[in-house]
């Protein structure tokens, strides 16, 4: 059963259409992502959520109640901002409860609560430490331990870890992760970070331009983009021209550079025809060979290493391709027998069929 559900909702800034016939449904207990591009919608849509954006049109329904006319002090939900919103006068301990100030709770409670949501967040000890004197990804936990404190059945997360470096912001990936399947409620999170959003979610809604393009699991949405511009934004790709045509019983796919391969019956997304085509192809659905004795499980063709970049774990090659109409990018895991090849090498390409996805959008 949906805990949260959307149908037809509508926001309107003037002219400005932000957010276009949405129809959502969020299930309890669920990591679940808004990703998309600046502008696109998504904190809009979450804002909405909170009560903060009132829609002009739709119904917004959160455990089974419609939300028309209940305010964001009303709602079961919780926010947390991109700015964490962390008073600096006072303490990490008042932070926390700062929710708590007009509950009916006794105070030896209040103090238990601060000191568990502290806890939960990693930051047990710190109660009596100075907000201002906390590091980025400190502030973001006593954020977090604010807006747990209160038990809402939602936490809204609005780019709540844009702010960091990497490595940190790396490391609180894995811990919102973690934290949310400790607490078991379910979180939003509104990103624009495609690793970020796969990494943490159960399911993503991509957004452009005020409406949904896709949602699925972040498999579904790397392996089964349902259109070029999802494919696209969703990791890299190759984007590669070609057709597809019917002969016989069987469709065969002519991609320059790759030359003809037979495809199933069931390539094709349904609704959809022989014809003009582009085909998408993950970089690493490709692999160079590096010796004669790797012998490709699909098909190979040769090409001309054109640039590469080297990440240390990975080196990301643009290959040219014989007959190809621009060079393809392929990843390759770097080893210690391994080379790392140089610009102007000749080199032998495999890749796999079954990774092709079509996109009608010639």
């Amino acid at each position: 059963m949906a805990l949260i559900s959307l149908q037809g909702i509508n926001k309107y800034y003037g002219d400005y259409h932000a957010l276009r016939d949405v129809t959502l449904e969020i299930a309890e207990g669920e990591f679940f992502s808004l990703l998309g591009p600046s502008g696109c919608g998504k904190t809009t849509l979450l804002r909405a959520i909170a009560g903060f954006e009132v829609p002009e049109k739709g119904v917004l329904a959160i455990d089974g109640q419609d939300m028309a006319g209940v305010g964001p002090n009303r709602r079961p939900t919780n926010m947390v901002f991109q700015s964490y919103a962390i008073f600096p006068h006072l303490t990490v301990a008042q932070n926390v409860g700062f929710g708590l100030r007009k509950s009916p709770m006794a105070r030896d409670d209040k103090t238990r609560a601060v000191e568990e949501a502290l806890e939960m967040v990693g930051l047990g000890g710190y109660g009596a430490r100075a907000a201002h004197a906390l590091s980025g990804g400190q502030r973001q936990r006593v954020a977090l331990a604010r807006a747990l404190i209160l038990k809402p059945k939602v936490l809204l997360l609005d780019e709540p870890l844009s702010a960091l470096d990497k490595k940190l912001r790396e490391q609180m990936q894995t811990e919102l992760r973690r934290l949310q399947r400790q607490v078991g409620i379910t979180f939003i999170l509104v990103t624009h970070d495609q690793e970020e959003a796969l990494i943490m979610s159960d399911r993503i809604a991509v957004m452009f331009e005020g409406a949904i393009a896709q949602v699925d699991t972040p498999e579904g949405l790397y392996l089964r983009p349902n259109s070029r511009q999802v494919g696209e934004f969703i990791g890299m790709m190759n984007l590669l021209p070609g057709a597809l045509r019917q002969e016989g019983a069987h469709l065969l796919a002519d991609i320059p550079g790759l030359g003809a391969v037979a495809l199933p019956r069931d390539f094709l997304p349904e609704g959809a025809a022989p014809g003009p085509m582009t085909f998408g192809l993950r970089p690493e659905s490709m692999s160079v060979l590096f010796t004669s004795s790797e012998l490709p499980t699909g098909k190979f063709v040769d090409g001309v290493v054109e640039d590469r970049a080297y990440y240390g774990d990975m080196t990301y090659y643009e290959i040219a391709l014989h007959g190809g109409q621009a060079p393809v990018t392929c990843s390759m895991k770097n080893m210690i027998s391994r080379p790392v090849l140089s610009r102007g090498d000749a080199i032998r390409l495999a890749w796999e069929p079954g990774a092709l996805i079509p996109f009608a959008e010639a």
